[in-house]
């Protein structure tokens, strides 16, 4: 009688989404034509070059408004060209703007998680909350848990349907929460993340085919980000309540897995040493945060910029390396108390373990550097900036027209490329010079970006994670296809999109601060 069950309702699900999954069955092919983000870059690098050929041989040109200069695309394939590409092509890599950023964040950060702060302090903020506001925590903290990058869906999503499931609840209601908070929310936080600093780096890297002394920071959009986590998390709540959690069927538990998954719950108890350990590391950050703010703030410090301003202090135009000090201690401080990391020699041992999962990311980054570096010499991101800016501004939009625009390309690109940084790779070096000659600045071009980024990342079926909660979510619905999933994650991903942007539109018509540089 219980496998039958389940079979009824997976197949309700399929036919309710039947129009829906042949389209994401047909995103799904498409996606798995590309090649691998390295290849796709180096062969993007490879059709700018033959572009710069054809473009400059008919002498396409442009006059950039902002300087009256004439701008011309460049010939890569003339004798200067192909001996720069040879010359640089190492350059281009050490010099990518977001690789020292990344890799320097993420040295912390692999302190904080190697020690086991990061996974206690997540499973303590989940099980420690009352039921009338587990969903809110939950996916508050799943938004901010974008701190410990993509290791959040192998720590909180199996533990959200844990706390769901200890609450009473439905683990298949905690699994979607967490989910979705993790992936949907990935471009908010409450805190400053190695994806800000990636962000920036790329945008930076974009704003200057207009203006080289643009740089965007990894806090450039923080008030905005801010205040996203906890309208995200809010419209993840809301939905959760309103509408997922009346889903009857299809959020039932199997019979036979709820005895076998009944063990799971002593992994959501915090051990007294744990509990010692976030103590003494909550003391040691209130205490960081005292002394950063005051070295910041005081006037005559050393540590602002050099007519006495704040915002071009080195503390925030390279926060970065703050964020990295900052989670190191907290995470040392941590393990010192848990007795997780009592030697000093594990410090470096857990951040060269933690930079291990970056490296396919420094791959990726040299054949996205290359193809960066070419576009920035060929000269046709600014022509065909120029030319967009005239027929976006030819056309009379409102610029909330042009924004809904820019979120849906982003949106729709985001079902095909599911990595942030490629794709912002691909679309920044045109979206960012396009708008910085209609007046938006690169930093709320890049909030746009974060949009419509982030809420399709838990319906694109290439992503590697989408299968990964497949597999939680068969745990306790042993047949649930993707048509399950789908069914229980679309209805937030619609609202986070349209509640994101509409949240954008307030803060844009309201001239708010997206963060410290607007003051």
């Amino acid at each position: 009688m219980s496998s039958s069950t389940p079979r009824a309702r997976s197949h309700g699900t399929q036919k309710g989404t039947g129009g829906l999954l042949r389209v994401l069955n047909w995103i799904e092919w498409v996606g798995n034509k590309l090649p691998d983000p390295f290849w796709l870059f180096l062969l993007l690098a490879g059709v700018v070059i033959l572009l710069s050929w054809i473009l400059s041989a008919v002498g396409l040109s442009a006059v950039n408004p902002a300087t009256g200069e004439t701008v011309a695309v460049t010939n890569l394939l003339a004798p200067d060209g192909l001996r720069k590409m040879v010359a640089e092509a190492v350059t281009n890599f050490v010099e990518f703007p977001p690789l020292g950023l990344v890799v320097v964040i993420l040295l912390g950060v692999a302190v904080a998680e190697q020690s086991g702060m990061l996974s206690a302090a997540l499973r303590g903020s989940v099980s420690r909350v009352g039921p009338k506001w587990l969903t809110f925590v939950l996916a508050l903290t799943g938004i901010t848990g974008s701190i410990a990058s993509d290791a959040m869906y192998v720590v909180l999503i199996p533990l959200g349907a844990l706390a769901f499931k200890a609450a009473g609840r439905s683990p298949v209601v905690g699994l979607v929460v967490a989910f979705c908070s993790v992936a949907a929310g990935f471009n908010a936080s409450l805190l400053p993340t190695a994806s800000d600093a990636l962000l920036g780096g790329i945008t930076t890297a974009a704003a200057g085919l207009i203006d080289d002394s643009v740089i965007v920071t990894p806090v450039s959009n923080y008030f905005f980000t801010f205040v996203s986590s906890l309208v995200l998390a809010a419209i993840i709540t809301l939905v959760t309540e309103t509408v997922l959690a009346k889903r009857g069927a299809a959020l039932e538990e199997d019979t036979d897995t709820k005895q076998q998954n009944m063990g799971d719950f002593e992994d959501m108890r915090l051990k007294p040493r744990e509990k010692r350990g976030l103590r003494n590391a909550g003391i040691a950050f209130a205490i960081m945060i005292v002394i950063y703010l005051a070295v910041l703030l005081i006037p005559g410090s050393p540590l602002r910029a050099e007519d006495g301003s704040v915002l071009m202090s080195p503390l925030l135009l390279n926060v970065g390396i703050v964020i990295a000090v900052m989670f190191a201690v907290v995470g040392w401080i941590y393990g010192r108390a848990a007795g997780t990391m009592t030697e000093a020699r594990q410090i470096p041992e857990a951040m060269a373990t933690g930079l291990t999962t970056v490296t396919p990311v420094l791959v990726l980054f040299f054949a996205a550097a290359q193809f960066t570096a070419y576009f920035q010499w060929s000269g046709i991101g600014p022509v065909l900036a120029i030319y967009g800016a005239d027929f976006i501004g030819s056309l009379g939009l409102h610029p909330i027209l042009t924004f809904t625009g820019i979120v849906a390309i982003v949106a729709v690109m985001n079902l095909l490329i599911t990595s942030g940084s490629a794709q912002w790779t691909l679309l920044a070096p045109v979206m960012v010079p396009m708008l910085m000659l209609l007046d938006v600045s690169p930093e709320m071009t890049q909030a746009l970006f974060r949009i419509g980024d982030s809420p399709t990342n838990v319906i694109s079926p290439v992503s590697p994670y989408f299968a990964l909660v497949l597999g939680y979510l068969r745990r306790y619905q042993k047949e649930a296809g993707v048509g399950t999933l789908i069914s229980l994650v679309l209805p937030v991903s619609i609202a986070m999109l349209i509640g994101w942007f509409l949240l954008f539109i307030v803060w844009y018509l309201l001239g708010l601060p997206l963060g410290p540089q607007d003051l």
